[in-house]
């Protein structure tokens, strides 16, 4: 059985393809703040991603009518369960319509969608744990206003999948946990997960947390509210200012954390203190998250695309490592988890789920 896996990010397109199991190829296609600056909204990037996918298939002289099974990362659609789920038109008007919001991940359905239905193999296209499924304790939800309920979009796919990985490298099983999970990418969440179920998470995407290379993480409420009637700005400029202008881009003109490196090594002050000030919100979003366990954590685990940065790692674990052992998972597991979900349901080991 041949796979496909797209996992769309917020600056870069993940692709990989399996035979069952095996990596046969993979790729993660960068796109830079000039790529994406000309496009208004996530949607808008599609057929510039499809034909960035199309292009390495080529290159590879691989084509989707030689792929089986095709899935896609799980995007901003309604609050479900875990799972393995079809791609069918309910989940396709969601994910375009961004009903939870603007994120890369919507695009991962689409694409998945799109590309299977060249080769005439639509309903062979799946999502596999979306960035909104919700396992949050009721008494998590609460925010302080009952209009705006907190809810969970994380990083569910690879925070899961690293804890699973965890759990086996320990001889122990997910269920029987309680680990924090810090996911360090485009956007940044760190999640309480306790046996089995993440309980408590920051919304990555629009506004909670700690800020990231492109995103604000959480804001003095008063100055956004003066912002947003100070009749300077629309609705979608705000908007973008939070996720995709936001964090260290705004304060840097870069999201690329590597850049910011070598500028540290040269000295640029400004570069140092907005570095450490998203490591100091990180460890800080990790000890509140410790009070959510009452402080009995087995371990913390760090993963995402800047896990590789041993300067940011460092920085985080010094504030952090005497609340429990820490671990690092540089990289993602998430295209693999997204080839072992959608392998297993199709073996008939896992439910195939039907989006409503």
């Amino acid at each position: 059985m041949k796979i496909l896996a797209i996992n769309p990010g917020s600056t870069s397109t993940k692709i990989a393809v399996f035979d069952d199991l095996v990596l046969k190829y993979d790729k993660s296609l960068r796109h830079s703040v000039e790529d994406l600056q000309g496009f208004n909204s996530i949607i808008e990037q599609y057929e510039f991603r499809k034909n960035c996918i199309l292009d390495f298939l080529s290159e590879q002289n691989d084509s989707p009518k030689s792929i089986d099974i095709f899935v896609g990362r799980g995007g901003l659609v309604k609050p479900i369960p875990g799972g393995v789920y079809k791609v069918n038109e309910s989940l396709l008007r969601d994910l375009r319509k961004g009903i939870m919001g603007e994120h890369a991940s919507n695009l991962g359905g689409i694409l998945a969608f799109e590309i299977a239905k060249s080769a005439g193999k639509e309903d062979k296209s799946y999502i596999v744990d979306p960035v909104v499924v919700d396992e949050l304790d009721e008494i998590a939800r609460f925010s302080g206003r009952p209009e705006m309920p907190r809810v969970s979009i994380f990083h569910a796919l690879n925070q899961k999948a690293v804890a699973r990985r965890f759990a086996r490298e320990h001889g122990k099983k997910y269920e029987e946990l309680s680990l924090i999970v810090v996911h360090l990418g485009g956007g940044i969440t760190v999640g309480v997960h306790k046996n089995g179920r993440v309980i408590d998470v920051n919304n990555g995407l629009d506004g909670e947390g700690p800020f990231s290379p492109e995103r604000t993480g959480s804001l003095p409420v008063g100055s956004l509210i003066k912002l947003c009637f100070s009749g300077k700005y629309q609705l979608h400029e705000v908007r973008k200012m939070i996720t995709g202008a936001g964090g260290m881009v705004s304060y840097l003109g870069t999201n690329n954390g590597t850049e910011v490196e070598k500028r540290i090594e040269n000295e640029d002050h400004q570069a140092q203190m907005v570095y450490l000030a998203m490591a100091y919100q990180v460890a800080k979003e990790i000890g509140a998250c410790a009070t959510v366990l009452s402080g009995r954590i087995d371990a913390i685990l760090i993963t995402g695309g800047l896990a590789y940065s041993e300067l940011l790692t460092k920085w985080i674990n010094k504030r952090v490592a005497f609340l429990a052992p820490v671990h690092i998972y540089p990289g993602e597991d998430e295209m693999q988890a997204l080839t072992e979900g959608v392998y297993y349901a199709t073996k008939g080991e896992i439910p195939i789920k039907n989006y409503i």
